[in-house]
């Protein structure tokens, strides 16, 4: 008896190494695939989460620096952002600090570089929306109208369409073209919730243009809602 499990199990034996002889190099380059992976998605999840971490207190640095009111602080500290956390959204929300620091201290050159590098190299399309619409504000200040007008172009969030449309009529009303305007502010009042105050604007302008709301456009609007 013990001779015959003697030979079964040496039969066995032999088929577990006939089976490793052809298929052992597979599974273990299976299982190093598998394990390398999820060693890397680990290790992809601890960096992410460190440069967030670190960008956070740059980000601290560039609120501090805001508040302060001070330009030279708040572009050292922005740099700093941009070169080290490029594409983390702390960068973005950076971007739009100092950004709008420089504007409200009429550095229109340091607010539209700013902008542009948000708008062009940002992670976040909702960060890069809003970078589109102040850099088309600021380019109104320069009286850059076409260059604003090119920020407005193409496909954006659809919560940000109907503020989209609302600055490009005003592009198109400084541009003197009121009858390109009305469409757009046309499609700006039917893309916001009828309990937005911020519809009677819109209709404050296009009274001031010599036109008024479509009453298809708001009937459709509030069925809509």
């Amino acid at each position: 008896m013990a001779n015959h499990f003697d030979l079964e199990e040496q039969e066995q034996i032999d088929q577990i190494k006939h089976f490793w002889k052809t298929w052992g190099t597979l599974i273990t380059a299976a299982v190093v695939v598998v394990c390398g992976g999820f060693a890397a998605y680990n290790g992809y999840n601890y960096w992410q989460n460190r440069q967030a971490a670190q960008a956070s207190g740059l980000l601290d640095e560039v609120d501090a620096a805001a508040i302060a009111n001070d330009p030279q602080r708040i572009q050292h500290a922005f740099d700093d952002m941009k070169s080290r956390y490029p594409s983390t959204a702390q960068a973005g929300q950076a971007a739009l600090t100092a950004a709008k620091v420089m504007m409200d201290a009429k550095n229109l050159d340091g607010a539209k570089t700013t902008l542009e590098w948000l708008a062009k190299d940002g992670k976040y399309d909702g960060q890069k929306a809003v970078a589109r619409l102040r850099l088309a504000a600021v380019l109104m200040e320069q009286k850059a109208y076409p260059e604003a007008l090119k920020q407005l172009e193409g496909s954006v969030p659809p919560e940000f369409a109907a503020a989209f449309a609302d600055r490009k009529a005003d592009v198109l009303v400084l541009q003197g073209d009121t009858k390109a305007a009305i469409p757009e502010y046309q499609k700006a009042h039917a893309a916001i919730d009828p309990r937005n105050s911020y519809r009677r604007v819109i209709e404050a302008k296009l009274n001031a243009i010599g036109s008024s709301v479509q009453v298809a456009s708001a009937k459709t609007t509030g069925s809509a809602q």
